[in-house]
């Protein structure tokens, strides 16, 4: 079935499991993010796509969820500051009327040795990549819970799973992803809220084009699949845990890895 965008740009649109739904996707202008808003809109959901300083790569995103005959919002915020991140609810229903999934997807790293991290790089990425998840988290509660349906999906990391020198920091900050989710579960499971994370690997995105290629290849290697993963994986599996196929699935953590962690 094709649809026709506001621009007249056309692409064929999937069976709407998520039809009727609202989604607010962060850091959605790049990498994983962008991939899981695409993959949210051919389910059929609005998405409001959240970005922190490329307003014209949100805008991108934006346009594209449009092609799957769905609304779409760019949502810009500063999440350092937590007062900017807790109105990123409200401006989605605002803006397309409810909410229904959330995906923290927005996180940075500013790595180094734990010996030489200073507190800024620490208070930076944990802010970001961890208090902002909490505080629109907080946010998305009262209207899930009132509607008693919802899908809360953190992006985590294997990082937050195994630990990675150099990245005490990102590590800690993902690994508070896993307690978070696992926590906000219990509490609100009984309300037909399922809340989970996704564990990514390396993946092909911007914070891995940078890495050498003698770095690279390490990390290859270390990989059971031998292979980096792609955006499109991981949105995969955020689009499968925001399904109704994934309505007895809460608490858990998904690796998608190519099987470092296993």
């Amino acid at each position: 079935m094709l649809r026709r965008s506001a621009t007249g740009w056309r692409q064929p649109v999937a069976e709407g499991v998520l039809e009727g739904r609202v989604a607010l996707v962060t850091g959605a202008s790049r990498g994983i993010g962008r991939a899981a808003a695409l993959a949210l809109a051919a389910q059929g959901a609005s998405v409001a796509v959240g970005y922190g300083s490329n307003a014209d790569a949100a805008g991108e995103v934006a346009e594209l969820v449009l092609g799957f005959g769905v609304s779409s919002v760019t949502l810009g915020a500063d999440l350092s500051d937590a007062e900017q991140a807790a109105t990123l609810v409200p401006r989605t229903v605002e803006a397309l009327g409810r909410i229904d999934v959330v995906v923290n997807n927005a996180g940075l790293a500013r790595d180094n040795l734990a010996m030489r991290m200073s507190d800024a790089d620490w208070r930076a990425v944990i802010d970001v990549d961890l208090t902002a998840a909490f505080v629109v988290c907080r946010a998305a509660l009262r209207p899930l819970l009132r509607q008693r349906w919802g899908r809360i999906i953190n992006v985590s990391s294997i990082s937050g799973v195994m630990g990675n020198p150099g990245q005490a920091n990102y590590s800690a900050a993902k690994a508070g992803l896993i307690g978070l989710t696992k926590s906000l579960a219990r509490e609100v499971g009984s309300r037909s809220i399922t809340v989970n994370a996704v564990a990514p690997g390396f993946i092909e995105t911007d914070m891995t084009t940078t890495l050498d290629a003698a770095l690279r290849g390490r990390v290859v290697e270390a990989i059971p699949m031998e292979r980096m993963g792609t955006a499109e994986e991981v949105a995969a599996a955020i689009a499968f845990l925001a399904s109704p196929q994934a309505s007895y699935i809460t608490g858990h953590v998904l690796h998608v890895d190519g099987g470092m962690g296993s």
